[in-house]
Formats: C-alpha cells, sequence, structure tokens
C-alpha cells in the first residue's frame, strides 16, 4: 500500500498550488504544549512530526509520532481547483476527525474546521522558514465568537 500512497514529489500540473504545503515534505522534532479544557493546565511533550508527498502527488500527508514511537495522528491534505486545500485530520486516541479548508494568508497558512464534537476549529501555520516553524491551534465554544489557544507547537527541520 505505501508504495501505492506516496510520491516522489508534487503533481507538476499543479505544482505551484502544492508548494503551500509542499515546503513542509520531510521530518521535523516538536516542543508541544497542549491545554487541556478540563484540567485548566497545559502539558508539554516532543513530537516527530512527518510530512510526505501521496497519491501521485496530488496532496501532501503527514504523521505526528510521540515518544514512545506510536502514531498520534495524522493529516491529509489535497487540492482542490474548485474550493483549495481540504484538509482531515484523524486521532484515534482522542476519538477526533477534524475537516479543514486552508489558504495562505500572506506568510502564514491558515485552516478553518470543525471538529468531531461540532466546535470550530482555526489552526495556523506561521514563522515558516525553511527549517523552522510554528504551529497554534485555537477552539471556539461559541461557534467562532471567542476563541481559546489549545496548543501550540514549534518545530525544527531534521530532514528533508
Amino acid at each position: 500500500m505505501h508504495r501505492s500512497l506516496l510520491a516522489d514529489g508534487p503533481a507538476l500540473e499543479i505544482a505551484s498550488e502544492l508548494a503551500g504545503f509542499g515546503r513542509f515534505v520531510g521530518e521535523w522534532t516538536v516542543r508541544n504544549a497542549l491545554y487541556s479544557e478540563d484540567a485548566g493546565a497545559w502539558s508539554e511533550s516532543d513530537l516527530v512530526w512527518t510530512f510526505d508527498w501521496i497519491l501521485g502527488g496530488s496532496g501532501v500527508q503527514d504523521v505526528l509520532v510521540d515518544a514512545t514511537g506510536s502514531a498520534v495522528g495524522t493529516t491529509v491534505r489535497t487540492w482542490d481547483s474548485r474550493v483549495g486545500w481540504r484538509v482531515v485530520w484523524f486521532c484515534p486516541r482522542a476519538a477526533e476527525h477534524v475537516v479543514l479548508t486552508a489558504e495562505e494568508v500572506e506568510d502564514r497558512v491558515e485552516l478553518m474546521g470543525v471538529q468531531a464534537d461540532g466546535r470550530r476549529v482555526r489552526w495556523v501555520f506561521s514563522g515558516i522558514a525553511p527549517d523552522t516553524f510554528a504551529w497554534d491551534g485555537w477552539c471556539s465554544n461559541d461557534d467562532g465568537g471567542t476563541w481559546w489557544h489549545e496548543q501550540h507547537m514549534d518545530a525544527q527541520r531534521t530532514t528533508g
């Protein structure tokens, strides 16, 4: 299956559209801070985040792995010429499934969507450089009226 899933690079006919997420292809070490709404406290962990080309180069998939080597979750991003990026995050541990759209805004990549419990989420890749980026996630309990910061990740490239 992995031979059918993975691709050597972006599909040439849409390479410019794919550059937004294509620049993340490779492996990254991540310092993760996650806020627990129930506990009202932040916890920190180290993760590895690997991105690669998929489906004939028409998308980018990642897998986020914890310090034990266990997969936390995966995101699939594909380009749709009608709407732009379509994105789906799966996290079986947390029974989470998030559907989003994404767009480049100035020097950031912004994603908006809805998680499994119906709450809106906003995710942002920022500070993007060849070897570093930050990722922040916000959640809304009132359909986007207000947002609370639930996760921050600082990533450093190790390969790619």
